[in-house]
């Protein structure tokens, strides 16, 4: 969890406060933004804004996932409250995924966040370009 600390002076005879960030089970680093920002959860939550979504479908949607990641994922998605998981008493089982309110409310920012990465994905490569030439 960040807390607050004080850092050097500014020049001014003032003192920055700057927040140091602790990695423990109480950052929201930690705890929120590594779970979903691994290689597959992100996908799976914008493929679920569409409504709810069967295995085989979200696995056809979601190109190159493997069946036991799409599984791990979708049970790690669900243990944190993003997504529910719902089975249908008919033969064959029907089981279907949807967002929680929880989930649609998460993807709201993430959605801000692959904007802004689209209106800079050259910029970020061309920073990364030059900057793999310097080495």
């Amino acid at each position: 969890m960040a807390k607050a600390a004080e850092g050097a002076s500014s020049g001014s005879g003032e003192k920055d406060i700057k927040r140091v960030f602790y990695n423990d089970e109480e950052c929201p680093i930690r705890n929120v933004v590594a779970q979903i920002g691994d290689k597959w959860s992100m996908l799976l939550l914008f493929a679920l804004v569409d409504g709810p979504d069967r295995f085989n479908s979200l696995k056809s949607r979601v190109v190159g996932i493997s069946q036991r990641m799409l599984t791990q994922t979708l049970r790690d998605l669900e243990r944190e409250g993003y997504v529910n998981r719902t089975v249908f008493p008919e033969v064959p089982v029907r089981v279907e995924y949807e967002l929680t309110d929880m989930g649609r409310g998460l993807v709201k920012p993430l959605y801000q966040l692959v904007s802004w990465a689209e209106v800079h994905q050259e910029e970020i490569e061309s920073s990364r370009l030059k900057y793999d030439q310097r080495s």
